[in-house]
């Protein structure tokens, strides 16, 4: 430790609390994700998701530093389009550092091509605030396969533009033959 203390200088808090949090990501790849706080972190989100939809995994709020149980935490989410979205059951309690939101919903959405920032408030005192960037994008009908070229074959670049008619002959009656020429006497 001396050894190290010496190359490195002294152990900051900053720097226990980065090791800390660098193992904590590390005992759970791709579940959970860094916030703006150095003491909290919370469970990864869809990165596109429907709009009043469950999601596929509650969301979780894990505090790294001493945090009361019973504390309540409150979630909320907005973008520059939509500041302040509505969201259900986006208040929990802390248990054991954690909140486990059940059912969170994301009602509001977040706008085409654009995603919402979670702001997370654990009512401590005093309080702690975090952000999750860019966290969800949130639509009326939610992530869905991108349409193909070969599977709209109908597409036209100019859709007001005239097109030939769908029936095969012309529209102008005198251009039109006699649909009863075959039945007519050869007399006349």
């Amino acid at each position: 430790a001396a050894a190290a203390t010496a190359t490195y200088g002294p152990i900051t808090a900053d720097m226990l609390a980065e090791r800390t949090l660098d193992g904590l990501l590390a005992e759970h790849p791709g579940e959970l994700v860094r916030t703006g706080s150095p003491h909290v972190v919370c469970t990864v989100l869809p990165t596109h998701w429907r709009s009043n939809k469950t999601l596929p995994n509650a969301f979780k709020v894990v505090a790294l530093g001493d945090v009361v149980d019973g504390t309540p935490v409150t979630v909320r989410a907005g973008n520059d389009e939509n500041f302040c979205a509505e969201l259900r059951n986006n208040c929990a309690p802390m248990k054991n550092q954690v909140a486990k939101f059940n059912d969170l919903r994301f009602v509001g959405r977040s706008g085409r091509g654009k995603s919402f920032t979670l702001t997370i408030i654990v009512g401590s005192v005093p309080p702690q605030v975090a952000t999750y960037n860019k966290a969800i994008k949130v639509t009326v009908d939610g992530p869905r396969e991108p349409r193909s070229k070969t599977r709209n074959q109908a597409f036209h670049p100019f859709p007001f533009a005239p097109r030939p008619f769908p029936f095969g002959g012309p529209l102008d009656p005198q251009r039109v033959g006699d649909p009863l020429a075959s039945f007519k006497l050869s007399g006349k």
